[in-house]
C-alpha cells in the first residue's frame, strides 16, 4: 500500500520542528554539568535511606514505587537522586505505554525527610533543591507515558506535589491528599503550585494551599483533582489490580500511537497554540501509515 510505504518513510525520517518540540524536554534532562547542581547532589548523597523501585511489567505498564515505610515514604536526599535515575529509564523505555507511581506499605509519600531539610535549610540550597525536584517532575509529567498516581493512606507536601506530575489520579475510599506546605511556613518548591493551578484552577488552587485543606476522595472529584475512586480498600491486594485495570483503559493498543497521543497533548498544554498546531502535524506524520494505521485501514475500524 503507498499509504503505508510513505508512513514509513515519515517514520524514518521524523520533521525539525517535531525534534524542535522536544528540544526544551532535554534541556531538563541534561543539566547535570551545572556546579550548582552538582553541588546539591553531592549534599543529597549524605541523606541517604529508602528507594525509589522502578519495575516495567509485561503489560507496558511501568510500577513505580516511593520506598521509604519507616518515614512514612518522605524523600530522602538518595532517594532524590533516585527519583531522576528512574525517569531516565522511562524516557529511554519505547516499548511502554502507561506508569503508575504509588507509595509502599499502604501510603503515598510525606514529602522530603525532614532530617535532609534542616540540612540544606538555607535559601540557596533549599532553591537548589527545588530547582532540581522541579527538573526531575517536569520530566517525568512529559513522559510519552500515560500515568496515573495511586493515592493511598496520605500524601502530604511534597507527596501531594508529586501527584499532580502524574496525568491521573485515583485514590482508596480513605486516602487524603494535603499541601500541608503553609503549616510549615512554606510553598509548594516542586512544581506542585503551577500544576495544581492547571489541574484545579485558580481559586480551588487557592482554598487547598492557603487553606492547608485536606481531599478526601468526595471533594476530590468534586473539584477535579482525582479521577477515580477505588472500591478496594487501603492496603489490600486489590488495590493495584484495580488500578492498573483503571489506567489499562487508556493504554490498549499500539505503543508509538498512545505515546504520540501523549505527545500531542503536552504540546498542546505547553505550546502556543501556532507551535502546537505545528507540532501536532509532525507528530501525525510519524503514525500516519504506520503498523497500526495501515492494519486499522485493512480491517476498517474505524466505525466498529
Amino acid at each position: 500500500m503507498a499509504l503505508c510505504g510513505a508512513g514509513r518513510l515519515l517514520l524514518q525520517h521524523p520533521r525539525n520542528a517535531l525534534r524542535t518540540f522536544f528540544k526544551h524536554n532535554r534541556t531538563f534532562c541534561c543539566s547535570n554539568n551545572d556546579p550548582q547542581e552538582e553541588q546539591i547532589r553531592e549534599k543529597f548523597k549524605l541523606f541517604p535511606g529508602g528507594c525509589i523501585d522502578l519495575h516495567k511489567q509485561e503489560s507496558k505498564i511501568a510500577l513505580m514505587t516511593i520506598n521509604n515505610p519507616t518515614r512514612m515514604n518522605a524523600f530522602s536526599g538518595s532517594m532524590m537522586l533516585e527519583l531522576e535515575e528512574r525517569v531516565r529509564e522511562l524516557e529511554t523505555w519505547t516499548e511502554g505505554r502507561g506508569l503508575i507511581v504509588k507509595g509502599a506499605a499502604g501510603t503515598f509519600c510525606s514529602g522530603s525527610d525532614l532530617n535532609a531539610v534542616r540540612a540544606i535549610s538555607n535559601p540557596q540550597d533549599g532553591m537548589k533543591m527545588c530547582m532540581f525536584m522541579q527538573r526531575i517532575q517536569t520530566r517525568m509529567l512529559r513522559l510519552p507515558l500515560i500515568s496515573v498516581a495511586l493515592i493511598e493512606g496520605k500524601a502530604l507536601g511534597g507527596g501531594a506535589e508529586l501527584t499532580t506530575a502524574c496525568d491521573f489520579r485515583v485514590m482508596t475510599a480513605d486516602a487524603v491528599i494535603q499541601f500541608v506546605h503553609k503549616n510549615m511556613g512554606l510553598v509548594p518548591g516542586w512544581g506542585g503550585s503551577a500544576r495544581l493551578v492547571r489541574i484545579v484552577g485558580r481559586q480551588h488552587a487557592l482554598k487547598l494551599l492557603a487553606g492547608a485543606k485536606k481531599v478526601d476522595p468526595d471533594f476530590g472529584r468534586q473539584i477535579g483533582l482525582i479521577d477515580e475512586v477505588l472500591s478496594s480498600p487501603q492496603g489490600g491486594g486489590n488495590v493495584l489490580v484495580e488500578a492498573e485495570q483503571w489506567l489499562s483503559q487508556l493504554t490498549k493498543g499500539s505503543a508509538p500511537v498512545i505515546r504520540a497521543i501523549k505527545n500531542v497533548v503536552i504540546s498542546g498544554s505547553e505550546l502556543s497554540l501556532e507551535q502546537a498546531l505545528r507540532t501536532e502535524i509532525d507528530i501525525f506524520g510519524t503514525v500516519w501509515g504506520g503498523p497500526a494505521h495501515c492494519e486499522a485501514l485493512a480491517q476498517r475500524t474505524k466505525h466498529k
